[in-house]
């Protein structure tokens, strides 16, 4: 029992130290505090939260290579210490180029540290039957942040203003975050994870160990395939994440939609739980699979909504849709690679998200300024999706143990 408490306790730790790492979806509050109260250019405003996108993909890449090395605990420090003292100096931050740094590379670059730390820490001391439950809850605490941080940051910024509300959310990120990343690490060697609760048959047997690096993993098509999955459907989330209020104004006049954005994020939290627990049952592809139909025909529909309600059922769709990726993926790296070299082989499939982090709000732009609409961007977005749905059709698990013989003979 002492060892599946200490299991329990490094997932919850995770959880909430990735509640705090999602300072990143408050910066829609703070751009238009920036825009509003100190009259920034609207370019200017979202430039941080851009470098912070870009600065985190990266940063997970080398984050992950660390800690395949030297183990989580020391890099998720240095990644929680980052963020907190990348805010509280963006409180003294007067010019766009200034936050940029503070925020955009510091705190980008903590973000990435951290988030790179705490799946492959928990799925160790979890059976390999529970992957995705545990990729899940990890990320779920995400994507919660936006649920508490945005109303918070907005409270704080409206009593103390903008720049003392950095330094107060740095503060707590120190207090909160760091003693918790003290408390994560790898489970001791001879370790075996407690056999879940009426697991029998083949699930329950302890398989051979994968172990394929990532310059093993980049000579398998199963990679490509699952890259092209990932920055395609999740171009189409960010797409409806990013522009969400504007598409409501435009498509239903609605002027205020800030519950959509609510409605984005519970979805997109509870898909990635709901999300890791199917794929654990019917596998990783095939619950991509799934969602990717999913999230084809809300695209192929979204153009349509134009009301409270089926903007909300779009929203909620399009939140699982992406909430999935970020769940699953993880588990199908895990699953087919091993988890020895999880954090840098996560790292380089990562790269495409940051592509669809620039792909999806650049796609939305052009379509609204050339056509006023966002119809396009639906259009592209749906195709995109339906590329994912072929590639998730025509992807097998890795053949691990024929590829190890093809590495070790070359």
């Amino acid at each position: 029992m002492k060892k599946f408490d200490r299991a329990m306790q490094i997932l919850v730790a995770g959880f909430c130290i990735n509640l705090c790492m999602g300072i990143l979806y408050a910066w829609s509050v703070f751009k238009k505090a920036l825009v509003v109260d100190l009259g920034w250019s609207n370019a200017d405003a979202s430039m941080p939260y851009t470098v912070a996108i870009i600065t985190f993909a990266l940063s997970l890449l080398v984050a992950g290579i660390l800690q395949d090395r030297m183990g989580p605990r020391r890099v998720l420090i240095m990644g929680a210490v980052m963020v907190g003292l990348g805010m509280i100096a963006s409180s003294f931050a007067t010019t766009p180029l200034m936050l940029v740094l503070t925020f955009g590379v510091l705190t980008g670059c903590g973000i990435g540290f951290g988030y790179a730390c705490l799946s492959p820490a928990a799925m160790k001391w979890f059976h390999p039957s529970k992957k995705g439950l545990v990729n899940g809850l990890i990320a779920a605490g995400f994507g919660l942040a936006a649920v508490y941080l945005a109303p918070l940051t907005s409270a704080l910024i409206a009593q103390y203003g903008i720049n003392t509300s950095f330094l107060i959310l740095g503060c707590a990120v120190l207090v909160i975050a760091v003693p918790l990343a003290f408390t994560i690490n790898n489970p001791p060697a001879d370790y075996t994870p407690e056999l879940p609760a009426g697991l029998t048959g083949d699930a329950a047997k302890a398989s051979k160990p994968v172990d394929i690096n990532w310059r093993g993993m980049l000579k398998t098509p199963q990679f490509y395939s699952l890259w092209f999955m990932f920055a395609l459907a999740s171009s189409a989330g960010l797409m409806v994440i990013g522009n969400i209020t504007s598409i409501a104004s435009l498509q239903a006049n609605i002027a205020d939609a800030a519950y959509l954005v609510v409605i984005l994020a519970i979805f997109n939290s509870g898909g990635r739980i709901a999300a890791g627990i199917l794929s654990d049952k019917i596998g990783g592809v095939k619950t991509l699979m799934l969602a990717f139909i999913m999230q084809g025909i809300n695209m192929v529909m979204f153009a349509t909504f134009q009301s409270d309600f089926t903007l909300m059922i779009g929203a909620a769709v399009a939140g699982v849709g992406y909430g999935t990726l970020l769940a699953v993926f993880p588990s199908i790296i895990a699953d087919f690679y091993g988890l020895k070299n999880y954090g840098a082989n996560y790292g380089v499939l990562y790269t495409a998200w940051g592509i669809s982090g620039f792909i999806g709000p650049v796609l939305a732009a052009v379509a609204v300024d050339t056509t006023g609409t966002y119809t396009m961007a639906y259009t592209i977005c749906a195709a995109m999706v339906g590329v994912a749905i072929f590639l998730s059709f025509i992807t097998k698990p890795v053949d691990a143990e024929a590829l190890e013989k093809k590495l070790a003979n070359a």
